[in-house]
């Protein structure tokens, strides 16, 4: 019952292991941390894959036939030289797209260009060709040359195996930014990759004229048939239109025509009169209009008034009519110089009147003639419209005739003019230029060693990554803390260096050590779990034995009771005891004594004085120590000590395969769980914890022992944060 009353505190105990486990969960190592970490572990298997890789790629470059390159530079121009000034079929525009090029590229590794190419050097007849490649065209182990033995099916096997060679060897190569092409060849022969290219290219330039000659050809062919049926329609459509202007008497004078040369229109004979005479009609109107306001003016027209003589008479009458007056000043009106001067000037109103009554008389005379002339005109006019405007209806019928005439003869002259330009159209034309002929190398191109040797690195680096990749998912072992929480649902208490037995317990002796510092770390997570601080006691335990539970057990002891705690540890591994070996005690009396009947508690245990902790080592080692433990001894052995210590450690042994941890666990407060690092699979150590679990005891978490710090993320802690402050460097730790 008392075993069940400290289970009940184990949710509690569980949820401060949490919140210290959530406190350690967020420090994750980083992902490129956790790589570096791999190579690491199997930088020698990388080692030895990259230099493999290495090696092989030398022996297959050192065994590989030597290949030589022969490169013809050429030039494809968008606008063709012209001979002739003349369009091609083609048009102009195309040259100035992108597709232009990327169908010249394609042309360039067209195989009908490679069929040209074997036909022009006789590639498939002779053997030559063949053996430079190392290939036997006959399929019969014999290399033959006869050519009068060879049936149809071997020759076109022959030329097809030829044209496979060419185009498996040929390479094209735009230079960016520029309208340059470079065509290679490459094979074991320098003279013939020279030959090959300069050949590619010399197809290329004929195949193009070829085209354009094939394409002049069947475009005569159709033109012909089409001028022939236009010349017909033409001279139709003209008979058409002179019938019907004969038939409607419709006299054209003149035409006029727009710059497509299609009539847009044109003078007749009554389109004409009637223009002249409605622009005498206009005139005649004009005059009439002047000459009867001239005679609704009564006199005081503009005739009247620019008129010289009424203008001298009224000039000569003011002067009078001033003399006059002066003289009236001093002489009296019937005076005789006076009375002369009024006569004259009365003679000269008379002749002003008569004048001005002369020229209304003509203006009267010159509107009516106006007005006769008016309607004159306006009566032939009228006649004028009447015929043209049947003209108008007849005209719209010969406009149809006419269009249907001038698009026969644009389409004529069209073709017509077409057919004398492509009978020389591309005579002498050509867009391509050789820049650089190409020359027979001295240097092979390939195999190069130095990238085949990066490319074999590459392929190392490759397969080592595969390694690390495959090992990783391969190991199942515990490397650090972080994997517990995630891997095994365990508390991370904390983690050990990878370090001797013996170093641990000598740096013990000193706090600003890496083991002390490391255990000190553990200690602090020790008292989160209880709502009392660290456990009054709890065995440590572990999958298999040497996984550093002994040494931490020593360590903790010597940790816990640097604070002031009386701490007792007891070495509960009946069957392979350590504790007298690491004290350099005698294994006479301890645990296995009491469980045998011996009640003398204060004589099996021993003080510690250098460590400042008590201990009970295991003695003598019984014949079947799992008896001993299921006693009733054991659960009285710890309530009495846990009366007289502030805390037990029990130095538990391995889980599998013993039936001792099962009975320990449900006497102490809870268990503590060592894993190596690296050691046993997760497999197991699952195996073992729930061994552990089946006796309802509490596990508060785990200890990662022999932590390697450049295997996993926390050697930087180890590196850094446990070795800060020493003055000395601490001896690199073993493996």
């Amino acid at each position: 019952m008392v075993v069940e009353a400290k289970n009940t505190t184990s949710p509690h105990n569980m949820n401060q292991v949490d919140v210290n486990s959530d406190d350690r969960r967020d420090e994750q190592v980083p992902l490129l941390l956790q790589y570096w970490q791999a190579v690491s572990r199997y930088r020698i298997g990388i080692a030895c894959i990259v230099l493999g890789t290495i090696a092989l790629g030398i022996i297959v470059t050192l065994l590989m036939t030597p290949y030589y390159t022969a490169t013809s530079r050429i030039e494809i121009n968008r606008n063709q030289d012209k001979v002739t000034n003349v369009e091609g079929l083609e048009a102009e525009d195309v040259g100035q797209n992108l597709e232009f090029y990327q169908t010249q590229y394609a042309l360039l590794e067209a195989r009908s260009l490679a069929d040209r190419v074997v036909r022009s050097e006789n590639l498939a007849t002779g053997d030559a060709f063949f053996q430079t490649f190392n290939v036997d065209p006959d399929e019969n182990g014999i290399i033959s040359g006869s050519d009068s033995r060879q049936s149809s099916e071997d020759r076109r096997r022959r030329f097809e195996l030829a044209i496979r060679l060419l185009l498996d060897n040929v390479s094209i190569s735009p230079v960016r930014g520029s309208s340059l092409v470079d065509v290679s060849f490459r094979s074991p022969d320098p003279q013939l990759s020279a030959s090959i290219a300069n050949a590619w290219v010399a197809q290329f330039v004929d195949s193009n004229l070829d085209r354009r000659f094939d394409s002049t050809i069947d475009a005569r062919k159709f033109l012909e048939e089409r001028l022939a049926q236009l010349r017909a329609r033409l001279e139709d459509s003209e008979r058409r239109l002179v019938r019907y202007a004969d038939n409607k008497e419709i006299v054209t004078l003149s035409t006029t025509r727009d710059a497509e040369g299609s009539t847009v229109g044109g003078d007749t004979l009554i389109s004409s009169n009637l223009a002249a005479l409605n622009k005498a009609l206009t005139d005649a109107t004009a005059d009439r209009i002047a000459a009867q306001a001239q005679a609704d003016q009564n006199g005081l027209n503009k005739d009247a008034i620019e008129n010289p003589a009424i203008n001298g008479m009224r000039q000569k009458r003011a002067e009078i009519a001033s003399e006059y007056a002066k003289i009236l000043v001093q002489f009296e009106p019937e005076y005789p110089t006076a009375k002369a001067l009024e006569r004259q000037i009365s003679d000269l109103d008379e002749s002003i009147e008569k004048e001005e009554l002369r020229m209304r008389t003509g203006a009267l005379t010159r509107y009516s003639e106006a007005l006769k002339r008016e309607r004159n005109l306006q009566n032939q006019v009228a006649q004028l419209k009447s015929k043209f405007s049947g003209e108008r209806q007849d005209t719209i019928q010969y406009n149809i005739f006419q269009r249907e005439v001038d698009t026969n003869r644009q389409l004529y002259n069209g073709l017509l003019q077409r057919y004398k330009e492509i009978g020389v159209a591309g005579v002498g034309s050509n867009n391509i230029a050789v820049v650089d002929p190409a020359l027979a190398p001295e240097q092979p191109s390939s195999p190069r060693i130095l990238l085949n040797m990066a490319l074999a690195m590459l392929m190392g680096l490759g397969l080592a990554g595969a390694y690390v990749v495959v090992s990783e998912q391969i190991d199942q072992t515990i490397k650090d803390p972080s994997d517990l929480k995630n891997r095994l649902n365990l508390a991370p208490l904390g983690s050990v260096p990878d370090m001797r037995k013996d170093d641990i317990i000598s740096m013990l002796q000193d706090k600003k050590s890496v083991a002390w510092e490391a255990y000190i770390s553990i200690q602090t997570s020790l008292s989160f779990l209880t709502s009392h601080g660290a456990p009054r006691s709890f065995l440590m335990t572990s999958t298999r034995p040497n996984e550093g539970k002994s040494t931490s057990a020593f360590a903790l002891a010597a940790v816990l009771s640097s604070t002031n705690r009386k701490v007792l540890l007891i070495d509960g591994d009946m069957r392979n005891p350590s504790l007298h070996q690491m004290i350099d005690q005698k294994n006479v009396q301890g645990l296995s004594n009491y469980l045998s009947g011996d009640d003398d508690i204060d004589n099996l245990i021993q003080k510690m004085p250098d460590q400042g902790f008590w201990v009970m080592t295991a003695g003598p080692i019984p014949p079947n120590a799992a008896e001993l433990l299921s006693s009733p001894r054991i659960k009285k052995l710890f309530d009495h000590l846990e009366e007289k210590f502030d805390c037990v450690i029990v130095d538990a042994p391995p889980v599998l395969g013993l039936a001792d941890i099962p009975l320990l666990a449900n006497a102490v407060e809870g268990v503590i769980y060592t894993i190596e690092a690296g050691g046993v699979k997760v497999r197991g150590i699952e195996s073992a914890l729930r061994r552990v679990r089946s006796s309802h005891a509490t596990i508060f978490g785990a200890i990662i022992t022999k932590v390697k710090s450049s295997g996993t993320g926390y050697g930087y802690g180890y590196d850094y944060q446990y070795s800060y402050g020493q003055q000395d460097p601490l001896p690199a730790p073993s493996a």
